[in-house]
């Protein structure tokens, strides 16, 4: 083997090793692409959607009522057997107090209004107050999705990140830009 054929084979490894890494670090600490494995997102996420889940926004601000999440399942989920991440919108943020009476969703006593979700809720939860450090989430699909009114809250540590952006299927491409209308808390 000559000095050129050597050279360029390590120059290729090079190049391999270097991608390797970069794209590890990215998907590490940067975004990463999920998908979406079942109907509880509905009309928002379908099964099979392929999202980027961005990671960075979090470490500079924390997450508001309406975010799409990425989260890795909380205690109660892992006793279950719960081992793949679960996506949901949160509906409450910490300190927030979240009631679900007669198909309405109320935070802080003020009914939030959701165009986005498939069905009005046919179940009663709360009135329960979010504790620090945590988040309320529900699928938008309310009837169909196993969130946070069945096991309980999300702890800030298990979120992994903010969906953002729909990369397939092509008929579907866009940001996931659909905010509900909360009421004024502050």
């Amino acid at each position: 083997m000559s000095k050129k054929e050597e050279n360029s084979i390590v120059e290729l490894l090079k190049t391999l090793v270097s991608a390797g890494i970069l794209a590890f670090g990215i998907r590490a600490c940067v975004a990463e692409a999920r998908f979406i494995p079942s109907e509880s997102m509905l009309p928002t996420l379908a099964i099979d959607d392929r999202l980027i889940v961005e990671k960075i926004s979090y470490r500079f601000r924390k997450p508001e009522r309406g975010d799409v999440v990425v989260f890795s399942p909380t205690n109660t989920l892992k006793e279950q057997n719960y081992k793949d991440a679960f996506i949901k919108r949160v509906i409450g943020i910490p300190g927030d107090v979240v009631k679900i009476n007669n198909g309405k969703v109320f935070v802080n006593d003020q009914e939030l209004t959701e165009k986005y979700i498939l069905n009005a809720p046919n179940y009663k939860y709360g009135p329960t107050k979010v504790p620090d450090g945590q988040y309320l989430v529900l699928g938008d699909n309310r009837n169909n999705s196993y969130d946070s009114h069945y096991w309980g809250f999300v702890p800030r540590e298990n979120l992994i990140g903010r969906a953002t952006v729909r990369f397939w299927p092509p008929n579907r491409l866009g940001p996931l830009d659909q905010k509900p209308l909360y009421p004024e808390t502050e």
